[in-house]
């Protein structure tokens, strides 16, 4: 019996599909590098694009910590959702393009919704910081799960390949964090940083798109009308950014600044850090003090050494020099320092507004905590604090630690006086008043009475010494001013300060003291 071959032929099985081909090792580093590091350079230049809006607080701070974060997790999460539904090659290049013409975007959309904004309430400080940060950065996110997937050819390198480009982004954030906060905020103004980073991003994507298209076919998808109307976003946005409302006459490492002339006196110039009014200076006569704390320290002083004698003067912050001015002007062969932490407001002052520093008035540039420290101790008849970051003194200069500090370098009848700003309810002057009186036996409040009252928001004045204060002058004075002012010591300001908490280096939350009820 025969066998016969059979006519069935059998159909070849399916082949699996081919995976998209990886990109060079070194090209999907630098990639992962790049975006990562974007969106570092985007969160720490967002505090300064913020800040003359809504100030510099623990809260603006927080709030775009947060939202780069929720964009880093959204954007990650999105890109790799992508990943797994179309070819990773043909998402890059648009990815890193839509990122420059969204990082060009953020500069003209902060500017004209922080004149909307202003303030510092938590809706406006939730909206502005999201408006800054969350749609660059989250395409920027989405970069690396794309890239991963890419190189993903061989499973068994998956943990290899996950770790190196995970340790590479984490790299491109680090460095971009340093290089932003040393180098480029304090060479180059915010516009500028923003609109290269927006350049480098959308250079990059056009490059890569191409090197795509030429390997593959694939590149920026799209017909050339797309990409025109993209092209043409992007200039839009870098051209809004010119004409956009900029609040800076000039960008320092710290500060926003402008300095604008009095209108009613050629001779008066007005000095604004993050839109905030700062420091009052007549260029022709040093010696008038235009807003009230002002004079109630020249008062101080004034009471604590009679008028002409030389004194030894430290002022924590210069601002616009006025009360150091003040001091060289009326007493004669003082020595006034100002320790002040942005060489850029000194350099401002010098060319804006009239300070002349020499053997009378010394301006050290670096942070008032960690100057004090090396000033010898019974050094100093009097201690100007007036120090801010926005409208918040900087809780290092806030502390227990910190006046024990003053008071060593002070004489034993020498004077401290601090300025502080507050609101109803006023928990921070009186944490701060209960601060000072644990470091100094003598301790009074200058502060319109309204303020005191717990009726509006002020500058509270605290006077503090070793030996009794020249109270007894005060009132009588203060009857002089144009601006109705209080006097509170002893009793009265022992049930003003009531049991507030005493700020310590371990605890000092100055930001939520501040906040109000």
């Amino acid at each position: 019996m025969s066998s016969t071959s059979s006519d069935v032929v059998e159909e070849p099985a399916p082949s699996a599909p081919v995976p998209p081909r990886a990109l060079p090792n070194g090209l999907a580093a630098f990639l992962v590098f790049l975006s990562s590091g974007a969106v570092l350079v985007l969160e720490t230049v967002s505090l300064r694009l913020v800040g003359p809006y809504v100030g510099v607080t623990l809260q603006v701070t927080s709030s775009v910590i947060g939202m780069a974060l929720g964009a880093i997790a959204y954007g990650a999460w999105m890109g790799g959702w992508l990943a797994d539904r179309r070819d990773p090659r043909t998402l890059l290049a648009p990815a890193l393009v839509l990122a420059g013409i969204a990082t060009a975007v953020t500069l003209p959309v902060v500017r004209y919704a922080g004149e909307a904004l202003r303030g510092g309430a938590a809706s406006a400080v939730l909206l502005l910081t999201a408006l800054a940060v969350l749609l660059p950065a989250a395409l920027l996110a989405g970069v690396t799960p794309l890239v991963v997937k890419l190189q993903l050819a061989d499973l068994r390198r998956t943990g290899q390949v996950v770790g190196r480009l995970s340790g590479i982004g984490t790299l491109g954030g680090i460095t971009a964090t340093l290089v932003t906060g040393f180098v480029l905020v304090a060479a180059l103004p915010s516009t500028v940083i923003v609109l290269a980073l927006a350049g480098v991003l959308g250079v990059t994507g056009l490059v890569l798109g191409a090197y795509l298209r030429r390997g593959s076919g694939t590149g920026l998808p799209g017909p050339t009308r797309a990409k025109a109307a993209l092209a043409v976003l992007g200039l839009a946005g870098a051209g809004l950014s010119a004409v956009a409302p900029n609040p800076c006459d000039v960008e320092t490492a710290y500060h926003c600044a402008r300095v604008e002339v009095d209108g009613q006196w050629t001779q008066g110039r007005t000095l604004y850090l993050n839109s905030a009014e700062h420091s009052y200076v007549d260029l022709a006569d040093p010696t008038h003090l235009k807003y009230a704390y002002t004079q109630w320290i020249g008062l101080v002083a004034d009471l604590a050494r009679p008028p002409k004698q030389r004194m030894d003067a430290l002022h924590l912050g210069g601002g616009g020099f006025t009360m150091p001015r003040y001091l060289a002007a009326t007493r004669p062969g003082s020595d006034n320092l100002v320790f002040e932490i942005d060489g850029g407001l000194v350099e401002l002052d010098r060319r804006e507004l009239g300070v002349r520093t020499g053997p009378q008035l010394r301006a050290r540039v670096g942070d008032a905590r960690v100057l004090l420290g090396a000033e010898p101790t019974d050094s100093r008849d009097f201690i100007v604090g007036d120090a801010f970051g926005h409208l918040v003194v900087p809780w290092h200069l806030a502390t227990r630690e910190m006046a024990a500090d003053i008071r060593r370098v002070l004489r034993p009848d020498g004077i401290y006086v601090q300025n502080v700003i507050d609101y109803p309810p006023g928990r921070f002057i009186r944490a701060e008043l209960a601060t000072v009186a644990a470091e100094f036996r003598n301790v009074a409040l200058i502060a319109p009475p309204g303020a005191i009252a717990g009726q509006h928001g002020a500058n509270f004045l605290i006077v503090a010494s070793d030996a009794p204060l020249p109270l007894a002058g005060i009132p009588a004075q203060l009857r002089l001013l144009p601006e109705p002012a209080r006097l509170l010591d002893g009793d009265e300001l022992a049930a003003f300060v009531g049991d507030a908490l005493v700020l310590t280096d371990d605890f000092a939350p100055v930001d939520q003291l501040l906040a109000t009820a």
